[in-house]
């Protein structure tokens, strides 16, 4: 793959994870509020039919649904946080290319030594993905090198280097797309469900008050409804952390093995020439 052709896939790609964004996010609220209104809002939910009723005992469809306003968005948020573990698992996995990353830099780095820089571009063209283009355009460099006169093995050498720093800097920053957006799930969503919750007990409490009289049921019943979002914020809140920190150790992971390959290519022509 030339640097143009690197710089083309990337902008083709950048475009299809902004676009990813801009279209889970509303698509995730006007779902979140749809489920909300017309099915955890069914009548067959509540005593007498009425939404405005206490669900039956059980149901926690209706329960759901006694949580307010609050509890379609961060249904919503929990749909976007799977949509994005999606997203990026699919985009992570094909970065990765076809093998074992680990056991693709051990080849790179035996063929090197046996000096066969043509059998390492092929391993490359069979491996695929973001590493491997970025090792590609760093033999490629060796390879054109070995035959450039009018330089001597120190600039070549940093020569080298500089390939693989620019296709390292097109290729990984797509990598850590979207996570900003588990980043920010993960903090917003508990703090959302903490505040459907502290609206919920208000309700409950002041609907106490208005009754005149201490109505343990009726507390009970408000209390349990207004931490469905609590439930809902904690539990989205920690599918966001774990996908997050999955991912970024991946691609430090990926990092790694750049780095490590990109060292190899450059101090295996250091020694060599």
């Amino acid at each position: 793959m030339s640097n143009q052709q690197q710089k083309g896939a990337v902008a083709s790609s950048s475009k299809f994870s902004s676009m990813f964004a801009a279209v889970v996010i509303p698509v995730a609220l006007v779902v979140g509020f749809l489920v909300f209104k017309f099915i955890l809002g069914d009548t067959s939910h509540f005593e007498g039919g009425d939404p405005k009723g206490h669900p039956h005992p059980g149901d926690y469809l209706g329960m759901m649904y006694k949580g307010g306003p609050l509890v379609p968005i961060l249904m919503a948020m929990f749909m976007i946080v799977l949509s994005v573990i999606i997203e990026r698992y699919m985009t992570i996995n094909s970065a990765s290319g076809k093998g074992s990353v680990a056991s693709f830099v051990r080849k790179i780095k035996q063929m090197l030594d046996s000096n066969q820089v043509d059998q390492a571009i092929g391993e490359c063209d069979k491996q695929r993905g973001s590493v491997a283009n970025v090792i590609r355009e760093g033999l490629m460099k060796y390879k054109e090198l070995e035959t450039t006169t009018g330089m001597d093995n120190e600039h070549k050498v940093l020569a080298i280097q500089k390939e693989i720093e620019e296709s390292t800097s097109l290729e990984l920053p797509m990598l850590e797309k979207n996570l900003v957006i588990l980043a920010t799930i993960s903090s917003v969503a508990t703090l959302m469900g903490l505040l459907g919750t502290v609206f919920g007990m208000i309700r409950a409490f002041s609907a106490i008050a208005t009754a005149g009289a201490p109505d343990a049921v009726a507390l009970s019943t408000g209390i349990s409804e207004a931490l469905i979002n609590t439930a809902l914020g904690i539990s989205t809140s920690a599918c966001a952390i774990i996908s997050y920190n999955y991912f970024t150790t991946r691609i430090d992971g990926l990092t790694y093995g750049i780095d490590e390959a990109g060292f190899t290519i450059a101090q295996t022509y250091a020694s060599k020439h």
